[in-house]
């Protein structure tokens, strides 16, 4: 076999692997969707829980953060994405967006603190709520709403945030008239959000496993690239 022949049957392997990842990956987006229905509806329940889920106002598990970067101890500045989660501004926009000099107003964001990002889009219709997830603590403009959990799992708060359930709530109660890009909504009608409440057992329970099918969206995703990295060398030497 020439050696265009045998770069050419790599070539074709590796489409074949490329779409075959991609499918995964869908197929992995969507099973995650059907399960964050399916049990926040309750209807899949893991086993050894039966207990009737309590409704708590957001109030009730969670502080509005206020604390305000005043002596610009942090100069990070944050962004709340619908697709990509809480990430460093730079990162999202290829450039910082605020003016170091305003920082002393931004709210300081810890690790683990929820933000809502009232900016509508395709991905979040009433703006998406994400949990800062860097490991580092950042500031945010006061744009944004910000809140630290209490008494419930984080990760199952997080998760349940991933569904479309609370949309009805804001809707209801807010408005996205005045800008057609942003929802309005006021911070003491937006605390009343009623959030679903299983034990904390079943919380920890849910979070964990959303979190291991989320872990495995990225690996496939790794692979992809590499795989289309692969593609491109082989392109290249099959017309050098």
């Amino acid at each position: 076999m020439g050696k265009n022949k045998k770069i050419g049957s790599l070539f074709n392997q590796l489409e074949n692997l490329i779409t075959q990842n991609e499918r995964k990956i869908d197929l992995l987006k969507q099973l995650k969707q059907a399960y964050l229905q399916k049990i926040f509806n309750q209807e899949l329940r893991f086993t050894g829980f039966s207990d009737d889920w309590e409704e708590r106002d957001l109030s009730a598990i969670s502080d509005k953060v206020t604390e305000k970067n005043k002596e610009n101890q942090f100069s990070e500045t944050f962004t709340n994405s619908a697709e990509y989660g809480i990430i460093n501004q730079r990162d999202f926009f290829d450039k910082d967006i605020s003016n170091e000099k305003n920082l002393n107003g931004y709210y300081i964001v810890h690790e683990n603190d929820f933000v809502y990002n009232p900016r509508i889009s395709n991905y979040a219709p009433v703006g998406p709520i994400k949990r800062n997830k860097l490991g580092r603590t950042g500031v945010m403009s006061p744009l944004y709403y910000v809140f630290r959990s209490r008494g419930v799992d984080k990760k199952y708060l997080e998760y349940y945030f991933d569904t479309t359930a609370w949309h009805i709530f804001l809707k209801m109660n807010g408005d996205s008239g005045a800008r057609s890009d942003r929802f309005a909504i006021k911070d003491s009608v937006f605390n009343q959000m009623p959030i679903p409440y299983p034990t904390i057992g079943e919380q920890e329970q849910i979070g964990s496993f959303f979190e291991k099918l989320d872990k495995a969206i990225p690996l496939h995703q790794q692979k992809l690239n590499l795989l289309k990295k692969q593609k491109q060398a082989y392109l290249q030497k099959m017309f050098i």
